[in-house]
């Protein structure tokens, strides 16, 4: 995919050297290279730069705009055969092209997966666990049936998970395993309790838990001409999106329809996010109608991501359910570039006090044998189409980690986030887990891993910095339209070491539940071949991490160190294994601006086996 930005003053989407030199040419890629959503500006600029695909079709830069262009003489018609061919030879390839067989054969697929089986395995090989303390001889985590009777779980993301990213990322699962789900299937009857804590969002959201919706498609002439349930109060329709049997000629109005079950009493503010008429009703009432436009934005994808706008508030009582409805006429938006109906249902529920809510998990927490909180983002501060602004967490997150840990010194921290935020309290917890976005079944995997029945399987991919103030690199905002990229190669856990600053966790960082001894180290400039010990008690993973460091004073600016090659190997308690990394000549070359190539540089290097970063075990010198 071909993004929005320019580099060194050519678009993306137009990019002759990117596109066609380096990923046709050097990488040898023969699939198709599509736009991002409205990035194609140029007919004859992004055909010429090889790219395939505008989107969101039909009415992109190509289409009649492109045959107009080849029957002026503007562009050659056998570069729009090589982008249709680029299309087909996908297509021929799984199958999708009549006559044309697929690569692999139907009787050659596998099996069918359990897909929440893999779900599930994803996940917990994904957990990172950064911090796992040692108390009166028991590590935090995994939880000791002997030891744990009772576990207060706190964190309104326990309850309501956040599973997947916003914007473009938005999927809808069949069902969704929360913390709270899975920690209850998996712990004995009345060991859990539950406690809300802190919620990290005061904000409206998208219409979920409680809500049991569908969404009704109608003519002008008020004939239904489709349905189709919804799992939650979005629709993001684009393209061939639109529930059977409806097309966008006939399609007059949508409406979200179907109940809403209140799970607390008390004022429920309910809200919209669209472009075009709507009407809200709730209780047989109509509580809201007017229209929503572009108001100052050009940009049609406010209709996606723009602004969510509370309509009413309405008390309702717990359990006693209520019909709700939001209908949109669908606007035909002059020069809207696709078809598309994208709207919102929001609600927010009642809010209560936040010291009431943490006093209450503090006292669930105080008598637990174990403490658990989750943490977790929000897309109002973690989302596309925006910039963060802060790593912090939002809401009194922080507050609740802070005041659970002073009355349970065994407390287990789960962080739900796509990416690292400030953890101030992280000394002061028993352990550490980062979660990410787990999936749909995130909860059951998390179970999995708190209770030991799997081990947390991933190594981070990221610096966690102790605080925002401390990243080497944040100028990442263009000043009239350029940025500069004055860090070179210096970025990521490069930058770090470079800057000399010690962050809360390093690149290569993770734990698991058992520990490891490094052997032996025999190395060559190709190929590093590592011997290691199950020093524990249990079978274990590991991830064997290689880093390249040049010794040469005098070579070219270089980073201190760099990743070069890693591999995982499981291995039972007290047994050895050996894994053999290859070492490939792309780790010992830098790019030379004035030959436009990868060169060599000779030298001396250090080869330095480890589990992160900084934590490196073993080395040895070879000479390339």
């Amino acid at each position: 995919m071909a993004a929005y930005n320019r580099v060194n003053g050519g678009s993306m989407t137009e990019h002759r050297h990117l596109q066609k030199e380096i990923l046709r040419g050097e990488w040898g890629f023969d699939g198709f290279i599509v736009s991002d959503w409205l990035a194609a500006r140029s007919t004859t600029g992004a055909i010429l730069g090889g790219l395939d695909v505008a989107m969101p079709g039909p009415k992109t830069v190509y289409g009649d705009a492109l045959a107009t262009a080849v029957r002026a003489g503007e562009v050659e018609e056998s570069l729009v055969d090589d982008a249709v061919r680029n299309v087909l030879r996908l297509a021929a390839r799984v199958g999708a092209l009549d006559n044309a067989p697929a690569v692999v054969a139907g009787s050659q697929l596998p099996a069918p997966l359990d897909g929440d089986a893999l779900a599930r395995e994803v996940a917990r090989r994904s957990f990172v666990l950064v911090r796992n303390e040692v108390h009166d001889g028991h590590p935090a985590l995994p939880l000791d049936p002997a030891r744990t009777r009772t576990v207060a779980l706190s964190g309104a993301a326990a309850r309501d998970a956040r599973i997947l990213g916003g914007g473009s990322a938005t999927v809808f699962p069949p069902h969704v395993v929360s913390p709270l789900d899975g920690l209850t299937a998996a712990l004995p009857d009345g060991a859990l309790s539950y406690r809300v804590g802190a919620d990290p969002s005061d904000q409206l959201a998208v219409a979920a838990q409680g809500f049991d919706l569908r969404a009704v498609c109608r003519a002008a002439d008020g004939r239904e001409l489709g349905t189709v349930d919804l799992p939650s109060g979005m629709i993001q329709w684009v393209g061939v999106d639109l529930p059977d049997g409806v097309t966008y000629d006939e399609l007059h109005s949508v409406e979200f329809t179907g109940t809403f079950t209140p799970r607390e009493s008390g004022d429920h503010t309910f809200g919209t996010r669209g472009i075009g008429p709507l009407v809200l009703t709730v209780g047989g009432e109509r509580v809201w109608e007017g229209e929503e436009g572009l108001g100052t934005s050009s940009d049609p994808f406010n209709a996606f991501f723009g602004e969510r706008l509370p309509r009413a508030r309405v008390t309702l009582l717990e359990g006693e359910r209520v019909d709700v409805s939001l209908r949109l006429t669908v606007p035909r938006l002059p020069g809207m570039p696709m078809d598309a109906v994208a709207f919102s249902l929001l609600h927010l529920g009642p809010q209560r006090d936040p010291d009431d809510l943490i006093a209450e998990a503090v006292e669930a927490a105080r008598t637990a044998d174990t403490a658990v909180v989750v943490v977790a983002t929000t897309t109002a501060v973690e989302s596309e189409g925006f910039d963060r602004t802060s790593l912090e967490l939002p809401g009194h997150q922080n507050a609740l980690v802070a005041a659970v840990a002073a009355v349970n010194p065994h407390t287990v921290v789960v962080v739900n986030t796509g990416s690292p935020v400030e953890l101030p309290w992280r000394d002061d917890v028993s352990a550490v887990l980062l979660s990410w976005f787990p999936g749909q079944e995130g909860g059951a995997a998390l179970a999995d891993v708190l209770t030991g029945a799997e081990e947390p399987g991933g190594r981070l991919t990221t610096t966690w910095p102790v605080a925002l103030a401390d990243v080497p690199v944040t100028d990442t905002t263009p000043v009239d339209g350029e940025l500069h990229y004055t860090e070179g190669v210096f970025i990521g856990y490069r930058a770090w070491e470079r800057a000399g600053t010690t962050p809360a966790y390093p690149f290569g960082h993770g734990l698991g539940y058992t520990d490891w001894e490094y052997e032996s180290l025999d190395a060559t400039a190709d190929r590093a071949t590592v011997t290691l010990r199950n020093t524990g008690t249990r079978p274990g993973r590991e991830t064997v991490q290689i880093y390249l460091a040049p010794q040469a004073a005098d070579a070219p600016e270089r980073p201190v160190r760099w990743l070069a090659g890693f591999a995982s190997v499981e291995a039972g308690p007290g047994e050895s294994v050996e894994v053999t990394i290859p070492l490939r000549a792309r780790a010992y070359q830098i790019w030379d601006e004035e030959t436009h190539g990868w060169t060599t540089v000779p030298g001396t290097y250090e080869i330095q086996a480890g589990r992160s970063l900084t934590d490196r075990r073993l080395s040895a010198t070879v000479t390339r």
